[in-house]
């Protein structure tokens, strides 16, 4: 696999596209921290990780409101064959501040607002709404 992040975001859009309350994939600390940005800001419910035997898994809790996902789009934006910087003055805001844009920053992992407030830039890993 060229690209665990994009693996991780199409098992969660396909997983809410047919109805699952729950997704798992191979597990690894940059999808654990993706999950954790997502529980914090209310798009899953919760995520775990589950020790196989081998490498262990992540499974995502899925967060839906009445019979829709919550989440309606995600996708990857810097990608292995074209990364993409941002400047914090270009830290796109998604859907005029309801979906988050996800960004990996010298500080880990955080959202468009929290970079925006600690004045970082970074790569833009994803977009979500």
């Amino acid at each position: 696999m060229t690209d665990p992040v994009s693996d991780m975001l199409t098992r969660i859009r396909n997983a809410c596209l047919a109805g699952h309350r729950r997704v798992d994939m191979p597990v690894s600390k940059l999808k654990s921290e993706i999950a954790r940005l997502l529980r914090d800001h209310h798009f899953i419910q919760d995520y775990k990780v589950l020790d196989d035997g081998q490498h262990g898994l992540l499974r995502v809790y899925l967060r839906y409101h009445g019979d829709l996902p919550v989440i309606r789009e995600m996708h990857r934006v810097s990608k292995p064959g074209l990364r993409r910087y941002v400047k914090v003055r270009e830290i796109p805001r998604v859907k005029n501040g309801l979906g988050m844009a996800i960004l990996s920053t010298p500080r880990g992992l955080m959202s468009d607002r929290e970079a925006r407030r600690q004045r970082l830039g970074g790569e833009l890993v994803a977009v979500v709404w």
